[in-house]
């Protein structure tokens, strides 16, 4: 599986975001999902074979971090991507607001 196939599926692409700026536990970043811890940690496994995160066991523990230097060439596409969803959910939460008098 290329690169590019692995970031674009949703539940990557926010793992990555997750840990682009700290590192976090396997169980930290399953906390932010609605799917079993299972799941997320074939997710996580997916990007650690890809070489897109990086892994640092401590005990029983495991901690990730975003590997910035093999996301690089991704770098602007993935920021691109987190600010549209953000943009599309302040759109949303506007949408959804009940209309004020003026």
């Amino acid at each position: 599986m290329d690169a590019v196939s692995i970031i674009t599926e949703p539940r990557r692409r926010e793992i990555l975001r997750l840990v682009w700026d700290e590192e976090r536990s396997a169980s930290e970043i399953a906390s932010h999902f609605a799917i079993s811890f299972g799941a997320v940690s074939q997710h996580l496994g997916v990007l650690r074979r890809a070489g897109l995160i990086l892994v640092r066991p401590d005990g029983t523990r495991r901690f990730y971090r975003a590997n910035r230097e093999a996301l690089q060439p991704f770098a602007v596409l993935l920021e691109q991507m987190w600010t549209n969803q953000l943009d599309r959910l302040a759109e949303l939460a506007e949408a959804a607001e009940p209309e004020r008098p003026r």
